[in-house]
C-alpha cells in the first residue's frame, strides 16, 4: 500500500509514477482502499469501475497525469460501456456507446478512471441527494451537511482524499459551490474553452463549462492544458492562450485592479462568515500589492436570476424529454421537483425563452464595462454555509400541491401567477453570486481562503471566495490563484474524516 497517497496532489503522484517510485497499480489500489474506507459514509462515488481501472493501470500509459487515479462526474462525462445516469432513475440503465470528448482527453492525459461521482438529477441543485442512489452525498468536513452540487460527489471525493482531482462541470455554480463548501480550488473555464462534444455543441446554451475540482492550483492549470481546445464540429473555437497554463502559474500576476462586493445581487441575507471571507481576501490582496476597492457591475440581479431560471426550466424540460426518448421511461421515473420544472419549461413559449436568452447579452455588456476598469470581480462564492442534509427538502404540503399542478397541467397558470419571482428568491438565495459567470460565459474561480467554526459549536467549515475575469482570461485567474496559494496555503488543511 502506498502510505503517502493522501499527501500528494495529482502532479505529485504523476511525478512519482513517472520516476518509478510507485506504479500506477499501487496508486490505484491506494485510491480503492481510501474509497472503501470513506465512501460508505460519503456516498460520493455512485458507479464503481474497478475492473476497467485495474486493466488500464497495467497497460502502458502516457500523458501528463499517467497513472493517476481519477473519477468522472455522472453527467455529460460519458464513458463508453458504462451507465451514464445523470442522477436520474429514468437513465439508471442507459449506456453510451462512445466516450464524451472530455473523457477521451482525460484518458489521453493518462488518467486511470475507476468510478463516477454522484450528481443531483440532471445537475439541477446545489445539493447532491438524488433519489436514484437513496443515500445523500455528505460533506467530509461535516457529515451532517451537503458538499453542494451539482459536482457534489466529485468535491466530496477530492476533499476526503479518495482522489486528488475529479471531473466536474458548472452550469450555475456547480464547480465553484462544491469547491467553496469542501475547501477546494474550483476553476470554471470560459464558454467554449473545453469541448462539450460529440453529443452537445454547447451544454445549457453555453452556460455550462466542464473542468475539474482539485486541491492544488497547479493540478487545475495542468489539467486545463490537457483538455482545452475545440473538438471537430464545435460551434466555435476561442483564442488559444499565449502560453501553457502550467507556465502561467509560474509568472507573477502583476498589480491587479479588483472590485469587490459582499451584497447579494438578490438583496437576500449573506452569512457573516461569507462576508468575512471576502474582507479577509481583500486585505490579503492589498498586502500583496493589488488595488482593491468596493465596486460591482451595474446589473439587475433579479433580472439575471429570472433569465437563469428561464433557461433552467427549458433545459429541464429538454433533459426529461431526451431521457424519455432514450429509455421510454414514464413520468414517475423523475423526481417530483424535476417534473414541476419540466412542466414549467414546457409551458414557456419559444418566444419567451428566446427573449430571456437575448438578455444574456445585456449582462455580458455590463460586465464588460466593469472589466474596463477592473481586472477581476471578487465576491463570496456562496451566501450561506452548506445546508444540513434534509434542510431544503420540499415540505409535504408543497409536494401535495405540486402533484395537483402536474395532474392539471397547470404550468402556464403558475408562470402567470408570479410564482417564478418567488422561486428565483427561494432557490438562489443561498447561491446568488455564481450565475453571472455562467450567463456571460466568463471564467471564474472559487478559492478556499477562509475557515470558521460552524454555528452551535459544530465542525470547522471552509468558505470560498469567487473571482470573475474577462472572457478568455483563465491565465489571470490562475496566476492570482497561485500567488494566493503561496501566501495562504490551504493544501495542509484536511477535513476531520
Amino acid at each position: 500500500m502506498f502510505k503517502e497517497y493522501l499527501r500528494h496532489d495529482a502532479t505529485g503522484l504523476a511525478t512519482l509514477i513517472a520516476g518509478g517510485e510507485i506504479s500506477a497499480g499501487e496508486a490505484l489500489e491506494a485510491a480503492l482502499a481510501r474509497m472503501a474506507e470513506v465512501n460508505p459514509r460519503l456516498a460520493a462515488i455512485c458507479i464503481p469501475m474497478e475492473a476497467i481501472a485495474r486493466q488500464r493501470a497495467q497497460a502502458p500509459l502516457r500523458g501528463p497525469f499517467a497513472g493517476v487515479p481519477f473519477l468522472l462526474k455522472d453527467i455529460a462525462q460519458d464513458y463508453a460501456g458504462v451507465p451514464s445516469t445523470s442522477g436520474s432513475r429514468a437513465l439508471r440503465d442507459w449506456v453510451p456507446r462512445q466516450h464524451a470528448e472530455i473523457v477521451q482527453r482525460f484518458l489521453d492525459a493518462g488518467l486511470v478512471v475507476f468510478g463516477k461521482t454522484a450528481t443531483p438529477e440532471f445537475a439541477l441543485k446545489a445539493e447532491t441527494a438524488p433519489q436514484l442512489w437513496e443515500q445523500p452525498t455528505r460533506n467530509p468536513w461535516d457529515l451532517a451537511r451537503t458538499p453542494g452540487g451539482s459536482s457534489g460527489g466529485a468535491a466530496a471525493a477530492v476533499a476526503a482524499g479518495i482522489v486528488p482531482v475529479a471531473g466536474a462541470s458548472d452550469g450555475g455554480g456547480s464547480i465553484r459551490i462544491p469547491a467553496a463548501y469542501c475547501g477546494l480550488f474550483g476553476l470554471r473555464p470560459s464558454r467554449g474553452r473545453v469541448p462539450s462534444g460529440p453529443d452537445y455543441g454547447e451544454f445549457w446554451d453555453g452556460a455550462s463549462s466542464q473542468h475539474v475540482l482539485t486541491r492544488s492550483v497547479r493540478d487545475s492549470a495542468r489539467m486545463l492544458d490537457a483538455i482545452a481546445g475545440a473538438d471537430a464540429g464545435a460551434p466555435f473555437a476561442i483564442g488559444l492562450p499565449e502560453r501553457a497554463y502550467a507556465e502561467e502559474i509560474q509568472r507573477p500576476p502583476g498589480k491587479l485592479r479588483i472590485g469587490f462586493s459582499t451584497e447579494s445581487p438578490l438583496g437576500t441575507p449573506v452569512h457573516p462568515e461569507c462576508v468575512q471571507a471576502v474582507m479577509h481576501a481583500a486585505r490579503l490582496l492589498t498586502d500583496l500589492g493589488h488595488a482593491v476597492e468596493p465596486a460591482r457591475p451595474q446589473i439587475d440581479g433579479h433580472a439575471l436570476a429570472r433569465s437563469f431560471i428561464g433557461m433552467y426550466f427549458g433545459q429541464t424540460a429538454a433533459s426529461v424529454a431526451r431521457a424519455r426518448r432514450l429509455t421510454g421511461a414514464g413520468a414517475r421515473a423523475f423526481e417530483l421537483e424535476t417534473r414541476i420544472l419540466a412542466l414549467l419549461g414546457r409551458s414557456l413559449s419559444a418566444g419567451d425563452y428566446v427573449d430571456e436568452r437575448l438578455r444574456w447579452n445585456d449582462y455580458a455588456r455590463a460586465l464588460g464595462r466593469f472589466h474596463q476598469t477592473y481586472d477581476l470581480y471578487l465576491t463570496p462564492t456562496t451566501a450561506q454555509p452548506p445546508n444540513r442534509i434534509g434542510e431544503l427538502a420540499t415540505p409535504p404540503l408543497q409536494q401535495a400541491a405540486a402533484k395537483v399542478v402536474l395532474a392539471l397541467h397547470a404550468g402556464r397558470l403558475l408562470l402567470k401567477s408570479g410564482m417564478v419571482d418567488t422561486l428565483v428568491t427561494t432557490s438562489l438565495q443561498r447561491v446568488p453570486f455564481t450565475q453571472l459567470s455562467n450567463l456571460t460565459g466568463t471564467p471564474s474561480m472559487s478559492v478556499p481562503l477562509h475557515r470558521a467554526p460552524a454555528e452551535a459549536g459544530g465542525a470547522q467549515l471552509p468558505y470560498g471566495v469567487q473571482f470573475v475575469a474577462r472572457f478568455g482570461e483563465e491565465a489571470t485567474l490562475l496566476r492570482l490563484a497561485a500567488q494566493l496559494e503561496q501566501a495562504r496555503p490551504w493544501g495542509g488543511f484536511r477535513p476531520p474524516l
